[in-house]
């Protein structure tokens, strides 16, 4: 399996999974009591995070190793992505999910949640579409 392949494989298993976050997952905070929210987001983080890092850390394998075999704009905008997202999701929404775990006021973080999820959706979706491209040619 070439790491185009791979990459592709990756990138769309984060596709899948942040479209979903945007959709359904967070929306769906804002149903639960703040109590309820509080109990069941320790579980939803901690069974999320077996998803979610060795995704990340195999987009950011394979794009090293990328970018080590050719730096080409595409991969070079995938490096920028990454780190970009890492970015996002280590200084804005680990902060945002620990501030439930703290039993900060849920409605307003739930809220910025969806709200500032809609770039990481994007970036995703961007950084699935160059990894196609990338496949492609």
């Amino acid at each position: 399996m070439s790491l185009e392949l791979l990459r592709v494989i990756i990138d769309f298993g984060f596709l899948v999974l942040i479209w979903a976050v945007q959709l359904v997952i967070y929306p769906s905070f804002g149903y639960y009591s703040k109590e309820n929210l509080y109990k069941w987001h320790k579980s939803y983080t901690i069974r999320v995070t077996f998803i979610v890092l060795p995704l990340m850390f195999s987009q950011l394998i394979l794009v090293v190793i990328q970018l080590w075999q050719s730096q080409n704009w595409l991969t070079v905008l995938s490096a920028i992505l990454i780190i970009i997202l890492w970015l996002l999701t280590f200084l804005i929404f680990v902060p945002l999910h620990q501030s439930i775990d703290n039993d900060r006021p849920v409605a307003q973080v739930c809220h910025k949640l969806v709200l500032t999820n809609w770039i990481r959706t994007l970036l995703w979706t961007v950084l699935f579409i160059c990894s196609i491209v990338q496949y492609s040619h």
